[in-house]
């Protein structure tokens, strides 16, 4: 209950009534003591009219007059005469001159605070204007006790009052709440919770209803987030099945080609010189089939299993992949430069590592043999506290601006003619599972450089590759 919406707001409601009743309580109180002590002052004045009216009077209708107006003695001033005119013995001291032509709210305010809080009785002189014009000045003193007695039964009624509004208020506010905003709020929650459960069920889609304004765009917000949402998993669902459907048609045609391939070389050893000018393109184009086949098939495999790390040498892979591709290269003119130290230890899974820098030096030779021009491809490693860095650089004729538009998305326009657009997908998805980062640095007509960034920290980088 106090956990919920409607249930904080009902306590906070009740809160800031009692804090606006306790503001309007001190003034209340302030008036009431001034209230009081002016009729003590218009009593006094009523009693002394008796003896205007008749200069002797006997000592009890005087004790009389002076009970009545509860006060001890009555001073009046007339003409510039002080008068006393009722007068009997005084219990105690006066303490202190309450002078009311005089107060200002503030002063009311803390003189009424000072007499709630004060238990002591004492006796006071208070002093005002006479009503009517009936002179210059009226005086009487008096006894605090009744008044703190009846200001304390005045304030506990004011509260008592306070606290009764407060929960009507409050009530009030509560079951508003409830019907505006927590019920709508709910049926939102509930909306949600039942579009969870089945998302592709464009049925479960919640419906905007609200009247006010703010749930009524929250809950536009929501459909329209749950429409793409469903849209997006049932066009997953399709790739999906295309993807199972592209796996089985490219593991049979793998099979095929590589039947293709073998009676391939038979025909190699053909004395036609027509056979021998064509086998040799024919060999070309069912490899390059054989391999589109087997990087879609590889790709597809969604249990790519994660780095098995271990301190290897970075040397000795880059090694590795420069001796494979100068068997590929063969008689191609190019060459292979390193500029990695021999003590050089990177923490990575070797094999996959191997993997990412063969497929970037690989792109890089084919980029510069298609130039037809001799060119250089050079592997650089530094390191720093926090990483290693692996630059691949060529003198090759720089990435298309369509290449670059999509470099690192599988099946768009491979970084060489014929490629299938997967070998940079493949390896970025690779450096992000060290949780690193693979970046093109900079390319153009005087070459390309890329950048594999793998820090030495086990976090993972939220930005890698993309």
């Amino acid at each position: 209950m106090l956990n919920s919406l409607s249930g904080r707001f009902l306590i906070l409601t009740t809160v800031f009534v009692m804090i606006a009743e306790i503001l309007i309580f001190v003034p209340s109180v302030a008036r009431f003591r001034e209230d009081y002590l002016l009729l003590r002052l218009e009593r006094a004045q009523i009693a002394s009219l008796t003896l205007l009216a008749n200069d002797m009077i006997d000592e009890e209708l005087e004790e009389e007059l002076l009970a009545n107006a509860q006060v001890f003695n009555v001073v009046l001033r007339r003409d510039e005469v002080r008068q006393l005119v009722l007068s009997s013995p005084i219990p105690a001291p006066i303490s202190k001159t309450v002078d009311l032509r005089m107060q200002t709210p503030w002063t009311l305010i803390r003189d009424a605070l000072q007499r709630m809080l004060s238990s002591e009785e004492e006796v006071i002189r208070v002093i005002g204007t006479p009503s009517r014009d009936a002179g210059l000045l009226i005086e009487v003193t008096m006894e605090t006790d009744d008044l703190r007695a009846q200001m304390i039964d005045y304030g506990l009624r004011i509260l008592a009052l306070s606290a009764f509004i407060s929960v009507i208020t409050a009530g009030l506010l509560f079951f508003a709440v409830r019907a505006l905003l927590v019920r709508p709020i709910k049926g939102v929650v509930g909306a949600m919770k039942s579009y969870a459960l089945a998302p592709e069920d464009a049925r479960r889609i919640i419906t905007p209803t609200a009247t006010v304004t703010e749930l009524r765009e929250a809950e536009e917000a929501l459909a329209m987030m749950q429409q793409d949402l469903t849209g997006a998993l049932r066009q997953k669902e399709r790739l999906a099945q295309l993807g199972g459907a592209v796996s089985k048609i490219s593991h049979d045609l793998r099979n095929i080609l590589t039947s293709a391939q073998l009676f391939t070389d038979r025909l190699e050893i053909s004395e036609d010189p027509t056979v021998k000018r064509m086998a040799p393109k024919l060999v070309g184009s069912i490899t390059r089939a054989v391999n589109l086949c087997e990087s879609t098939l590889a790709f597809g495999r969604v249990d790519e299993p994660p780095p098995r790390l271990a301190r290897v040498s970075l040397a000795e892979i880059v090694g590795d992949v420069f001796d494979g591709e100068r068997l590929a290269a063969g008689e191609a003119e190019g060459s292979f430069a390193e500029d990695v130290p021999a003590s050089l230890m990177v923490r990575v899974d070797g094999e996959q590592l191997y993997r990412v820098l063969s497929n970037l030096v690989r792109n890089a030779r084919q980029a510069i043999e298609a130039t037809g021009e001799a060119g250089e491809i050079l592997v650089a490693a530094s390191e720093d506290d926090d990483a290693w860095w692996i630059t691949v650089t060529d003198t090759g004729p720089g990435l298309p601006a369509k290449t670059q538009e999509h470099l690192f998305q599988p099946f768009h326009a491979g970084t060489s003619k014929g490629g299938s657009g997967l070998g940079l997908a493949i390896a970025a998805e690779l450096v992000r599972g060290h949780g690193g980062r693979l970046d093109l640095r900079r390319t153009g007509p005087e070459g390309t450089e890329f950048a594999v960034w793998l820090p030495k920290a086990d976090a993972a980088l939220p930005d890698a590759a993309e």
